[in-house]
């Protein structure tokens, strides 16, 4: 029995840890002010924000309030709940891989 192989697929890659909220945000901030072309300082400005700040929340080095979200991204023209549902599916785990080597099914 010592060749039993387990049937469960890992849920995720061991080496890679699950991102954080504020990385999640981050990249897609950074992302919707990319596809609009718009430069940090303008989108800074329109939230009433520091471009330092802004790029530090573009990074996922900050945790931003309610507040600065909602101004943020209305800025980007998104409400905080499409903001939100977009960064949402980066926070998805990676698909299992399926094992390597032989699989015995029972029954």
């Amino acid at each position: 029995m010592d060749n039993v192989i387990p049937l469960r697929l890992p849920s995720a890659p061991k080496d890679q840890p699950e991102p954080l909220w504020r990385e999640a945000v981050g990249e897609q901030l950074r992302a919707e002010r990319t596809d609009r072309k718009a430069r940090i300082a303008d989108v800074a400005t329109r939230a009433g924000v520091a471009p330092q700040y802004l790029s530090e929340l573009e990074r996922g080095l900050k945790d931003p309030s309610s507040e600065v979200l909602s101004a943020v991204s209305g800025a980007l023209g998104l409400s905080v709940l499409e903001l939100t549902r977009r960064a949402s599916h980066r926070l998805r785990p990676a698909p299992a891989r399926a094992p390597r080597g032989p699989v015995c099914l029972a029954a």
